[in-house]
């Protein structure tokens, strides 16, 4: 991959500005350039080709230096547009601590029923799983063939869109997951959150101005 490449995929991802330094640390190993200056001088060239691609009339979107550092963000002609687009989008969705485990299990255990889930997280699930059945993230997979028949769950594919994957062959390994949802949990959920099974979803003001978007992210 050329520098150039590995630029533009940093500054895409991020989700603040990118400086210079970061971008120097980052692709130093890989990029081949043992010296310093050469180096910051090749990512700055890098990154003025990648600002005048995007300056194009082709691309809906900019690279644009800002706050100290580089982001990606659309075009004020195409806000108008972007501004219609985002009233359009779902609002984040957000999950208690304890949806998110039962989720988890329903994942990589399916499919399987609430006794089940229950005795794997040392907790009575039952109250949960009708918050994930609302936000369509599991569904029921016929009834488990032992007595009582109690209904199995498996998840959707509200939940692949989600969490970004093919099929359920993508989910990354238990610990991966159970790490990834931790830091999640941990960065976007207040405190209270965790004791609120059936915390609710914030809700998005159709009267809010958004910002500049960042390329392929919502407001």
């Amino acid at each position: 991959m050329s520098l150039k490449a590995k630029i533009e995929a940093i500054i895409y991802a991020a989700e603040a500005p990118v400086t210079l330094d970061q971008m120097l640390a980052l692709v130093k190993e890989s990029s081949g350039i043992t010296d310093n200056q050469e180096l910051r001088s090749a990512v700055t060239a890098a990154i003025e080709e990648l600002r005048a691609d995007y300056a194009v009339d082709a691309h809906g979107i900019e690279l644009r230096q800002i706050a100290g550092g580089y982001r990606m963000s659309t075009k004020p002609e195409q806000h108008d547009l972007v501004r219609s687009f985002a009233k359009s989008l779902k609002p984040p969705m957000r999950l208690s601590l304890p949806a998110l485990e039962t989720l988890a299990v329903i994942a990589y255990k399916q499919p399987i029923t609430v006794p089940e889930i229950s005795e794997i997280r040392g907790v009575d699930s039952s109250g949960v799983i009708a918050t994930l059945l609302d936000r369509k993230l599991i569904s029921t997979s016929g009834r488990k063939d032992v007595i009582g028949r109690p209904i199995l769950y498996k998840t959707t594919k509200e939940f692949l869109l989600r969490f970004g994957l093919k099929d359920v062959s993508e989910l990354p390994s238990m610990e991966e997951f159970e790490k990834l949802v931790s830091e999640s949990f941990e960065s976007d959920v207040p405190p209270q959150e965790s004791r609120e099974p059936d915390a609710p979803s914030p809700t998005v003001n159709d009267d809010q101005e958004p910002r500049q978007l960042e390329a392929g992210k919502s407001a």
